[in-house]
């Protein structure tokens, strides 16, 4: 495995590093009181071909590697990681099930917008009694002639309430069959819902605790019709498919929790320092010394793991338990570092103007969203060939 940067993605790296401390950041707290999705900054992300990162050229993308996707959602994490979650989930969740699974015409008529940051696409899976049990999905689409007709509802679904939200994939019941033992099995399918449909509804955002620019609804749908080409990939795959980029995803969502962990890092490092308490920096006290050594530890290991994840991907080999590893061990640094952090910084550390105090808000979803943590142990314990 290849731990070092080459020349070109060290440049990335650099670049979104730079826009992201001179752009993002500085807007960041406005943004966060306003519990709003600033657009002009997702379109200037799109222009730097971000969203493009990680497909090929031929459908519009960049030609860069899904490695160096999760470069960029890293460097924009450190310093706000709703928007670092906004192209996360703007490409593994809308993006990517429409590019892996899609048809031709599919790709054709959504993929140009999408890649450009011009569009943004959600993924509709979690509903309130299902989520990490799919099988408890209640949403169902009937094929009525040539049309999908889609009743039921979702929930914490990212980018789907934007200006700039396009479609929103589901996953919907389409069918059931009965098993010999008595039991029944949910046939479960992909249906892209384009924005303004009639009978779709996505109703008004959440008051959450923190990801407060990253925008997250309640989908309804009330005899939703779309045409039945809008299914994606094979019916009855739909969930099976979905895994696929969900095992991808958590690369990038572990690139995201490792930015968070390392900008808790730096922001504790520069307090220790200027923190005077007895007339003595802190940063001299063994305790906050210690402290902060754990933290570089805990951003080294995560760091590791996603990289090892990604280069795993990249190569076409095996990746789903270090993908697993990669999201349990960061997104619990990340939360761990967002702590140390507060408390080095004492009572402005408590400020929500302050990026670590936004940090702490932010860090308790990294350990719940695309896979808690128990369903990554879940995963890995599978993996060993372990029962259950």
């Amino acid at each position: 495995m290849n731990l070092n940067l080459s020349a070109e993605e060290q440049d990335l790296y650099d670049r979104v590093r730079d826009f992201a401390d001179t752009v993002v950041a500085p807007a960041s707290f406005e943004y966060d009181t306003q519990r709003r999705l600033p657009i002009e900054i997702i379109h200037q992300m799109g222009e730097m071909g971000l969203f493009a990162l990680p497909f090929p050229e031929e459908v519009g993308g960049g030609g860069r590697s899904y490695f160096e996707f999760c470069l960029a959602v890293e460097a924009l994490g450190r310093v706000d990681q709703s928007i670092g979650v906004t192209l996360e989930a703007g490409i593994g969740l809308g993006v990517m099930p429409i590019y892996r699974f899609g048809t031709d015409e599919q790709r054709a008529k959504w993929m140009p917008d999408l890649v450009a940051g011009r569009a943004l696409a959600g993924f509709g899976l979690t509903e309130a009694n299902a989520g990490s049990d799919a099988g408890a999905t209640e949403t169902t689409a009937v094929l009525d002639g040539d049309e999908w007709v889609i009743n039921g509802s979702k929930q914490y679904i990212t980018n789907s309430g934007t200006p700039i939200t396009k479609i929103v994939t589901i996953i919907a019941v389409t069918g059931e069959e009965t098993r010999p033992d008595g039991s029944v099995k949910k046939e479960l399918s992909a249906i892209i819902v384009p924005n303004g449909t009639p009978g779709f509804e996505v109703l008004p955002g959440y008051d959450k605790v923190g990801w407060n620019t990253s925008d997250t609804h309640p989908l309804k749908f009330t005899n939703v019709r779309v045409p039945k080409e809008n299914l994606v990939g094979e019916r009855g795959r739909g969930y099976a498919n979905f895994l696929r980029c969900l095992d991808e995803g958590r690369i990038a969502f572990a690139a995201l929790a490792t930015g968070a962990a390392q900008g808790c890092l730096e922001q504790a490092i520069i307090r220790a320092k200027e923190r005077i308490v007895f007339n003595t920096p802190i940063a001299t006290h063994q305790h906050i010394q210690f402290m902060i050594a754990r933290m570089q530890a805990r951003v080294h290991q995560a760091r590791l793991a996603w990289y090892d994840a990604a280069r795993k991907m990249d190569a076409g080999l095996p990746f789903k338990m270090e993908a697993s590893l990669a999201k349990l061990i960061s997104s619990e640094a990340a939360m761990a570092n967002a702590r140390d952090a507060s408390h080095i910084w004492g009572g402005a550390g408590f400020l929500n103007e302050n990026v670590v105090a936004r940090h702490y808000r932010d860090s308790k979803i990294l350990e719940v969203g695309e896979g808690t943590t128990e369903v990554q142990l879940m995963i890995i314990a599978r993996e060993l060939g372990l029962a259950g």
